[in-house]
């Protein structure tokens, strides 16, 4: 499957909610966004974007504090909860022009969905999500047998954490290097050939932190679900489609049991890949991509 480089789009910058927003875009047609996860920025969409762009006029955005989007404040702050990031979108599409849109988003890009799903859902064409974090995961996240896979949700909040991390090209490439391929099934071959890419990426000022942030801002919301103690909201009436990795670690396949409690219309499909299907399966990913959201015009 065709790939890009990562210089083979131009670098995009909006002002949207009071941020400057970094972007890559390319195709034409209907409008597209696409909403990566932690520990990603834009990038990870790239084995998806070729064909996506046949079809359609994809958006990748940097979320607010990932790659080259601002952090706003600098530095260790709460400022990128799920309801910030939905608005940074809205801003992002409003000043595009773009009208109603396709979403794809896994991982924190989902919560971002989700919210928008909920405020303006009349701006969406449709929601597919990878491995979708979602409040009906509950008490079984904070389970003994997971703790040991979400550590570093705590890690991430420790004010000295991202100075850890980034004092060093070779500890920052050993933190990251974990989660990709851990989460990629415990195989290195997955992101080998983009690791450095992802180093260069965190290494630039303010991005471990930027990134961080989103654990610093979703730390009472992440508290509040394992208690099982969160308002209860209507069920996001867009059309949904889940394709969901059978061998994520983080946010487990048989964890999808309870989506119709908080999804009216969806589907799901399970595939061999662990949490980065796009990256890891975009042969599968991008074709589901194109299908789904060729029914929900």
């Amino acid at each position: 499957m065709e790939s890009l480089q990562l210089d083979s789009l131009p670098s995009n910058y909006i002002s949207a909610n009071n941020i400057r927003i970094h972007y890559v875009r390319s195709g034409q047609g209907s409008p597209m966004v696409l909403l990566h996860g932690w520990p990603e920025f834009w990038y990870t969409w790239r084995h998806c974007i070729p064909t996506l762009a046949k079809q359609y006029n994809v958006v990748a955005p940097d979320l607010r504090g990932f790659g080259d989007t601002e952090k706003s404040p600098p530095g260790r702050n709460a400022g990128s909860p799920a309801e910030t990031l939905a608005e940074d979108l809205l801003g992002l599409i409003d000043g595009l022009g773009l009208d109603r849109i396709a979403l794809v988003s896994g991982d924190v890009g989902a919560y971002a969905s989700m919210a928008f799903a909920r405020k303006w859902p009349e701006r969406l064409r449709g929601l597919f999500f990878f491995c979708c974090p979602y409040p009906g995961i509950g008490r079984r996240y904070g389970q003994p047998d997971h703790l040991i896979e979400v550590w570093y949700q705590y890690f991430n909040q420790l004010p000295w954490a991202a100075e850890l991390v980034g004092s060093s090209r070779e500890n920052c490439r050993t933190y990251f290097k974990h989660f990709l391929d851990h989460w990629s099934g415990d195989d290195p071959s997955v992101f080998a050939e983009d690791l450095e890419i992802w180093v260069d990426n965190f290494m630039k000022p303010g991005n471990i932190q930027g990134g961080f942030n989103w654990y610093v801002s979703s730390a009472a919301t992440r508290l509040l679900s394992i208690e099982e103690k969160l308002p209860v909201k209507p069920r996001i009436e867009v059309p949904s489609r889940f394709l969901w990795g059978k061998h994520d670690p983080i946010v487990k396949p048989e964890w999808s049991d309870r989506l119709q409690e908080y999804f009216a219309s969806f589907t799901i499909d399970f595939v061999d890949a662990g949490h980065f299907v796009h990256y890891q399966r975009p042969d599968i990913a991008a074709p589901e991509i194109l299908e789904f959201f060729d029914a929900h015009k």
